[in-house]
């Protein structure tokens, strides 16, 4: 079984796009994780039809009991967070669960729950079992839930006999990235032809090479800047790093993504051949 990561240093270099293609090619051979669980839209362009949902608690309360609460005002006071309001109640927003009130609260009518961070979901779609999540609204510890969905990816990925887990990580270099790249064998880089795409590119390669994750690149949408391009892949030729393909603009990404499809379910001509060339590359890489 494979592991591999799609990632890209910035948002909106088409990596879900590549990753839903990715999963028509390899149907019902791979398990897929939705990494970015902060902005998850895999779901929008593999059509799950039916789904299991779980809670997942990571975040810290604090709770004020008013039947103990004396009205003290240690806790208001001592609050670095302004969480607690002038009637002790605790605004969950604003608490970071620290538990300092807890520790100092004289009358034991503080204590700190775990609360509800966010959602997790296993689907089903015509391509494979997705497993994937939504973080609930100004919750973190978006790492772990990254962790929990990818682990349930892999005891499928297992107990079903699959030959791949494909991963559509988020963007950028953070906590969650990291989640996603860890212990994978392959990360396939979706890179563009502009100043921050590069700068991007460098990034999210320093960050394969500390964890000792191999690193290919594909450059989408090339030939909007193909001098761009050129220095991409000139960098890419330099640092020894595999090119999996160059895929052109095109405007059917864009009406794949409206009509809920991966681009190689609805277009059937070019740019399909350029997609399945590079998970062909990839593979043989």
């Amino acid at each position: 079984m494979k592991k591999i990561t799609i990632i890209s240093g910035k948002g909106g270099t088409g990596k879900t796009s590549l990753t839903a293609s990715f999963a028509a090619i390899t149907r019902n051979r791979a398990i897929l994780v939705d990494g970015d669980v902060d902005a998850a839209n895999l779901s929008l362009i593999t059509g799950p039809t039916s789904s299991e949902k779980f809670e997942f608690r990571a975040s810290r309360v604090a709770d004020i009991n008013k039947e103990k609460c004396e009205d003290c005002g240690l806790c208001f006071d001592l609050c670095r967070f302004a969480a607690i309001s002038g009637d002790y109640v605790v605004d969950p927003i604003s608490c970071e669960g620290c538990g300092f009130c807890y520790h100092v609260c004289p009358h034991d009518a503080i204590r700190i729950r775990e609360g509800l961070s966010g959602l997790w979901y296993i689907s089903q779609t015509p391509y494979g079992i997705l497993v994937h999540a939504r973080l609930g609204i100004a919750e973190e510890n978006s790492g772990k839930l990254v962790t929990t969905i990818r682990t349930r990816g892999e005891e499928l990925a297992v107990s079903g006999n699959k030959e791949y887990i494909i991963i559509d990580g988020p963007p950028g270099i953070g906590c969650p990235v990291i989640a996603s790249l860890t212990g994978v064998d392959a990360a396939l880089i979706v890179t563009e032809p502009s100043v921050s795409g590069i700068h991007d590119l460098e990034r999210i390669l320093a960050v394969c090479r500390h964890f000792d994750v191999p690193a290919a690149v594909c450059i989408n949408r090339y030939d909007l800047d193909e001098e761009q391009s050129a220095v991409i892949e000139s960098y890419c030729l330099n640092e020894n790093i595999c090119i999996a393909g160059k895929i052109p603009y095109d405007k059917i990404f864009t009406e794949a993504m409206i009509q809920g499809l991966p681009v190689v379910e609805y277009d059937n001509g070019q740019l399909s051949g350029k997609i399945n060339a590079v998970w062909e590359h990839l593979m043989g890489w």
